[in-house]
């Protein structure tokens, strides 16, 4: 009966409905950052019910490029219809550290694609990395967050990214606009972006242009095969 059901949606309409349903909670803690949050691998574990329930396959692959002389992890999360094969993808980056303490180069490797594929899942599925304002954790962390404010190096620098972090967040953005046509000045003055800027403005800046690109390009190519009538 299930099965029935799910034939008569579109892959938009069964995308849509996972999006609603999907919950990946934050069950990771970094103990020096102190915050929660989740990994690629948390996503696809409370993924796999909702594959089966609509049908649907999820789809991660990675490429490695080049750009201003550094090596970026460009991974791609596509969900495809078992029924139709029709898909709609997304797309994240991040870019390789020069060297991690602890970690041969196939672990840095391994690392850099697991974030990346963290965030391709997160735009595709609207996972959202911030805290309702009204929640209580959110009302926690706020005062937990008071003390450190007070001093200078917490303002510009926040616990668990250094400021190397927020540099290197700051190129992944810069990067991404030119591979993908975005103008970074006009970028820069929509979210409010200047050398003051943390390294979650920059990253949710990011993760904004993603999500604006492939809402298009999931535009584009339902376009291209319209539903029967």
């Amino acid at each position: 009966m299930a099965e029935t059901k799910t034939k008569a949606m579109s892959l938009r309409e069964k995308l849509m409905r996972i999006q609603v349903e999907l919950k990946a909670p934050k069950n990771l803690y970094n103990s020096f950052g102190k915050y929660k949050y989740r990994n690629a691998e948390g996503i696809q574990e409370a993924l796999k019910p909702m594959e089966k329930t609509y049908n649907v396959t999820t789809i991660l692959t990675d490429e490695m490029i080049e750009l201003s002389g550094r090596v970026y992890v460009k991974a791609i999360a596509t969900i495809m219809d078992c029924e139709t094969e029709e898909m709609i993808s997304t797309t994240a980056y991040a870019r390789e550290a020069d060297a991690k303490k602890g970690m041969d180069e196939a672990q840095v490797t391994g690392a850099t694609s697991s974030y990346a594929r963290k965030y391709a899942l997160n735009a595709l599925f609207l996972l959202d990395d911030t805290k309702d304002v009204d929640s209580e954790e959110y009302q926690a962390q706020s005062k937990d967050a008071k003390p450190a404010q007070a001093k200078p190096q917490a303002q510009t620098a926040p616990a668990g990214h250094s400021y190397d972090d927020i540099k290197a967040k700051y190129n992944e953005l810069i990067a991404y606009c030119k591979e993908n046509g975005f103008d970074i000045k006009d970028v820069a003055k929509e979210f409010g972006l200047n050398a003051k800027s943390t390294y979650e403005e920059f990253d949710n800046a990011l993760r904004r242009l993603i999500y604006t690109k492939s809402k298009k390009e999931a535009s584009e190519k339902v376009s291209e095969y319209p539903e029967e009538v």
